[in-house]
């Protein structure tokens, strides 16, 4: 039996090159994955803010006010809103009522910033929504 100089396999050499494509990929992978991922947190934020401030105008509709309690109003803030954000509703008294709902971002979403709706539609910061 005659034996084969050439065994099969791979080197470490190409196990290496390997490893270090794939070390490239990730870290050109990771960043972008990490911002879809606060973008979809941020609209769901964005939608519930939506929906708190449609209830207040309800609400103002019936009581001739604001509320700053979310169980008046009868919204739970979703769990996948919740993790990531601080939800609070500041109502205003005056000659004309109004009111300021905030999510403020926690964890993992802060370096994404807060967002701010008020009952003008004024929505805060611009650029994120």
């Amino acid at each position: 039996m005659k034996s084969n100089k050439y065994s099969v396999g791979f080197t470490l050499i190409e196990l290496m090159i390997v490893v270090a494509v794939i070390g490239i990929l990730a870290s050109i992978a990771l960043p972008s994955y990490t911002e879809y991922v606060k973008k979809g947190r941020r609209s769901a934020a964005q939608s519930h803010l939506m929906e708190i401030a449609q209830r207040e105008q309800q609400y103002l509709l019936d009581s001739r006010a604001y509320t700053s309690s979310l169980s008046t109003l009868g919204v739970t803030t979703p769990g996948d809103v919740a993790s990531y954000y601080t939800i609070s509703v500041a109502p205003g008294e005056g000659d004309v009522p109004y009111f300021k709902i905030t999510a403020t971002a926690t964890g993992s979403q802060a370096s994404d910033g807060n967002l701010t709706l008020d009952s003008s539609g004024e929505k805060t910061p611009a650029e994120k929504w």
